[in-house]
């Protein structure tokens, strides 16, 4: 139990939950005009999806001991329930089932995953260490979580059961959705960890700029998008006689979520670290939120 609580902690939990949610409701809409099911695949996708985000937060622990020692010492390996030597067996293991599993999908999904794990390394290794600056940190997150992910897995997969490569509207609304959210994880992730990447010169945008002005302009952009998705929905629930149920899940579930993430973003103290923490954990709750309303609609 000691072994699987610590592989649990060293996985970072949050993460693969929202890649465990993404594909399960992405695989929901493909499958949403079929009757035969696809189980097979979508359990090989989950093991793939999820050995991959296995492999990029793996590195960047690796990668950041003396940074977590400060920020996040209650990891395993700054904690000292895992040693550095078994930390990269797990990690490279992950990758090469990833890989593996990819490639017995399809070439390009292959690519996708390569590629995905290439920026992750660049992420946490010199001598790119995308994450040293707050630009190719957003960039690098963003990319992989929004663009690689979300939109390139899902075609490939639409392919593989629906023979099209084509993006259905909410598929292309959600995925805009996930983009910005993606943009502004990688801005809030670094509020509470301030105080050790200020001392290793990391240039996040909460220290180039401020914890208040990345808060104010991440909720902006997050509102935003809220707004966007809910305008999008309008005519078609409003405007309609017989509005979907899909439609009418998205739009009044949008609209709820919006105003929670409204009141999470006025509640936060910026001046303590505890708060900045809880909202960052709190954010991927609407992260995750944003897939069950797609997952809701579509079941």
């Amino acid at each position: 139990m000691k072994a699987i609580k610590t592989l649990w902690a060293f996985s970072r939990p949050h993460t693969i939950i929202g890649s465990v949610i993404s594909i399960f409701t992405l695989y929901i809409i493909m499958c949403e005009n079929t009757e035969t099911q696809h189980l097979p695949l979508l359990f090989m996708g989950l093991v793939m999806g999820i050995c991959c985000n296995i492999f990029i937060v793996g590195i960047i622990q690796i990668a950041d001991v003396d940074i977590d020692k400060i920020n996040k010492p209650y990891l395993p390996i700054p904690a000292g329930a895992l040693s550095i030597k078994w930390a990269k067996i797990i990690t490279y293991s992950a990758l090469l089932l990833s890989l593996g599993v990819a490639l017995s999908i399809s070439p390009y999904l292959f690519l996708i995953i390569l590629v995905s794990a290439a920026i992750g390394w660049a992420y946490s290794m010199p001598p790119l260490y995308l994450k040293q600056h707050h630009l190719t940190s957003a960039f690098a997150i963003t990319f992989v979580r929004g663009v690689l992910i979300n939109i390139g897995g899902f075609m490939v997969f639409n392919y593989l059961i629906n023979n099209t490569i084509n993006l259905p509207n909410d598929v292309k609304i959600l995925s805009t959705f996930i983009i910005v959210f993606s943009i502004v994880i990688s801005w809030f992730k670094d509020l509470p960890d301030m105080k050790g990447d200020a001392i290793y010169r990391i240039k996040t945008l909460a220290i180039v700029y401020s914890p208040k002005s990345v808060i104010i302009t991440g909720t902006i952009m997050v509102t935003l998008t809220y707004l966007l998705t809910i305008m999008l929905k309008y005519p078609l629930v409003i405007g309609s006689t017989l509005p979907s149920f899909q439609d009418k899940i998205l739009f009044y579930g949008n609209i709820g979520l919006l105003l929670l993430f409204i009141i999470n973003s006025v509640s936060i103290n910026v001046a303590e670290h505890r708060s900045l923490k809880t909202f960052y954990k709190r954010f991927w709750w609407f992260f995750f939120a944003e897939y069950m309303l797609y997952l809701v609609a579509y079941l």
